[in-house]
């Protein structure tokens, strides 16, 4: 029976050991609490680490794995090499900080890549012994980013999504990573990969083009094997936890604890985990400034500054606690009175009713991280006001500020605007205040956690019915055995074959996709069976075609049904056609030959080819989206088609294309077997052209009128050799 699986570094409880005795409580952080519920409602299973190094739970293995199991969890046991090396070493050392675009702090090393590579097959290997090709795995952050690829290879049939919780960088930032590649391969192997904000799927969208050559059509990526789906996804918060924790008794008497230490002064609140990600020097000068210029403020304030220790082993983070210590200590010496202190610093994490009661009483949140994928504080800030009163101030680079636009959005590197901005929030009406909460209130109710998760889990689904759609098109068993059934008992046969993409592979140039000898042989063995009739229908123009197939028993097609020709008979044009247009439309190409480094153009008779297959990805792409357009604006009037291709755009008459072209040979007596294989939407009209009861292929799973589809061109080869020894078996 199906299930869910969840799969991230840690589980959504904690195995602490004191005096020989376990104890479990819950982990700190917004994926445990968001989805600490949400698995366990769905019945699901939950992998990852429990907290502690095998080495410090030798001998209680089995005591923690059953009581991880009462929770529907299941451990991955990590040796302190592993944790040194895979956790602290190259996530927190290589990935967070190039990610989170600190270049300056990010370590390049051989050592903690291969420490990563096998720590996240060590996952691959627990999570093969509870699941299945019928469950849905759910994999989760950056740690386990090869992760979707290694389980993909061993659960090819199985329900993949992956979630990144931090922030997808830019191509320019992620191809410093030396492992960009294995890590992209890694992430394909996932059904659904899904992001925070539309930035970074654009970012990723970016990479998968520029890297791995797949482009993408709304967000959905055609890879050789199947379709990836990448989608937005902004994580939410329990909400209504956080709504009603104000009127929890305990709470109410914290808040009142608080009060009498802090006095009638205005809460500014300020929650992290200390790192450097999070812009707290930036923020704690920010505030400096903001004393130094309001004067009039200082003694009616207090920064309530709670810094959650994290990574305390890793080096800068241990320098990031030195300057925050220093710089809070100048703060306090410089402003500071016998009754008022500025900052009230909490280096510690805080239990649920000592947070929501700083919610609860803050008049200011000011949550200004220098890059962050999400930040839920900023929405539990806002959910927790029952009253509507309190104000916002949020960095443009944290993901929450994509939705939370009634804040007041900084900069976070501007000292002076957020300085600005907590005056304007200490002195701001509380009609605005009700005005800017309950907006954004509204939204966080109704798309809380569980209905990012379920969300979620449904495009999963969705992404798993197109796939199996597309699967069910491919052509293999059954059905192959119908389609050689049908070609071995044949009188009669015609195989219309594209050449470029469904024959051979792309080239980066298009003279050096020549045939070899072994595709010249193939094709003479196939053209050679009595009653056969091979058809090449290539976009190529009738001077490649003439030299590179020379002496073959086959019929052709060139400039995509502009030149036709049948086994010993000289080329034939389709019709009256003209060529003054080319005076028109070579110069703009030209244009765009010279603004794109590794374009070129390719002149047939009756066409003009603009190639882009050398040039960066995404430069290629963008030009072609740009010189398409300018194309349309002058062909619109000159009977001309503009054809887009596998890094082509292609300029011809538009009463040609390779159907009309493939009715010439349809139309020549009656075929009792009738085949048609080609790769882009080039070839669509000549699988529109063929008869309903015709085997039509394409080469790749986009969407298409083909009746079915083959991975790629080595497979095409394959069926065509099927074929003769299937004619060769029929005659004995």
């Amino acid at each position: 029976m199906s299930r869910l699986v969840i799969i991230a570094n840690r589980l959504p409880v904690t195995i602490t050991k004191r005096e020989g005795r376990l104890s479990l409580h819950p982990s700190t952080g917004g994926l445990a609490t968001g989805l600490g519920s949400f698995y366990r409602e769905k019945k699901g299973l939950w992998l990852g680490w429990p907290g502690m190094p095998s080495q410090n739970l030798r001998g209680l293995e089995r005591e923690v794995t059953s009581r991880l199991e009462a929770l529907d969890c299941r451990p991955v046991f990590l040796t302190r090499h592993q944790v040194e090396n895979f956790y602290y070493g190259f996530s927190n050392k290589t990935l967070w900080p190039l990610f989170h675009y600190f270049v300056q702090y990010t370590t390049f090393d051989d050592r903690l890549w291969e420490a990563y590579k096998r720590a996240n097959q060590h996952y691959c290997q627990a999570a093969l012994e509870v699941a299945t090709e019928d469950d849905t795995i759910w994999i989760h952050d950056y740690q386990l980013l090869l992760l979707p690829g290694m389980l993909r290879e061993k659960l090819p049939k199985a329900s993949i999504g992956f979630f990144l919780h931090i922030p997808f960088p830019s191509f320019e930032i992620f191809r410093l990573l030396p492992w960009r590649e294995e890590i992209m391969e890694g992430l394909m192997g996932a059904d659904l990969i899904g992001f925070h904000t539309y930035d970074y799927v654009r970012h990723f969208l970016s990479s998968a083009r520029r890297l791995l050559g797949y482009d993408h059509s709304m967000g959905l990526i055609t890879t050789r094997e199947r379709m990836v789906k990448v989608d937005t996804f902004p994580i939410g918060i329990d909400f209504l936890r956080f709504f009603r924790a104000g009127e929890l008794p305990e709470v109410k008497s914290e808040i009142q604890r608080m009060k009498r230490r802090i006095g009638d002064r205005t809460v500014i609140l300020s929650v992290d985990r200390l790192d450097y990600t999070k812009g707290i020097i930036q923020r704690l000068k920010a505030y400096d400034l903001f004393l130094e210029k309001n004067p009039q403020y200082r003694e009616r304030v207090t920064l309530v500054m709670v810094a959650v220790p994290s990574r305390t082993k890793v080096d800068r983070y241990m320098e990031l606690k030195r300057e925050v210590d220093e710089q809070i200590g100048r703060i306090n010496g410089r402003y500071g009175t016998l009754g008022w202190s500025p900052i009230l610093y909490l280096y510690r994490s805080l239990p649920f009713t000592t947070l929501t009661a700083l919610y609860n009483m803050a008049q200011v949140a000011l949550i200004t991280p220098l890059r962050d994928g999400m930040n839920l504080v900023a929405k539990e800030y806002v959910a927790s006001k029952r009253d509507n009163l309190g104000v916002l101030i949020l960095s443009e680079m944290a993901g929450a500020a994509r939705e939370m636009g009634e804040a007041l959005i900084v900069n976070p590197f501007n000292l002076k605007e957020v300085a600005d901005a907590l005056k304007a929030a200490i002195e701001m009406g509380e009609e605005e205040q009700r005005g800017r909460n309950l907006r954004m209130k509204e939204r966080l109710r109704r798309y809380d956690v569980k209905r990012w998760a379920g969300e979620f889990m449904e495009k999963l689904a969705s992404v798993r019915e197109i796939q199996e759609r597309m699967e069910a098109k491919k052509l293999r068993g059954i059905a192959l055995r119908r389609l050689l059934d049908a070609y071995k008992s044949s009188r009669r046969a015609i195989l219309f074959l594209d050449y470029d993409g469904t024959l051979v592979p792309f080239s980066d140039r298009p003279d050096k996709a020549r045939p070899d000898g072994e595709l010249r042989e193939l094709l003479r063995h196939l053209a050679g069976i009595p009653n056969n009739r091979v058809v090449l229908v290539s976009g190529r123009s009738r001077e490649v075609l003439q030299e590179w197939f020379e002496g073959l028993p086959v019929d052709m097609v060139a400039e995509h049904g502009v030149w036709l020709k049948e086994q010993g008979s000289p080329w034939e044009l389709i019709g009256p056609l003209k060529q003054d247009w080319k005076e028109d439309i070579r110069p703009i190409m030209e244009v765009y030959v010279d603004r794109t480094p590794g374009a070129l153009i390719e002149e047939k008779e009756f066409s003009l080819v603009w190639h882009y297959r050398r040039s960066d990805p995404e430069l290629g792409y963008q030009r072609a989206r740009e010189l398409k357009d300018a194309l349309l604006n002058i062909t619109e009037n000159l009977n001309l088609s503009i054809l887009e291709g596998n890094k082509v755009i292609e300029v011809k008459p538009s009463n040609v294309n390779k159907g009309m072209a493939a009715t010439r040979w349809l139309s020549q007596g009656a075929w009792d077997f009738i085949m048609a294989a080609g790769d882009d939407w080039t070839d669509e009209d000549l699988f529109d052209a063929m008869p309903q009861e015709a085997y039509s292929i394409k080469v790749g799973f986009s969407v298409s009128k083909a009746r079915f589809n083959m991975d790629s061109p080595l497979l095409i080869q394959g069926l065509l050799r099927e074929m003769i020894k299937a004619k060769r078996e029929e005659r004995g």
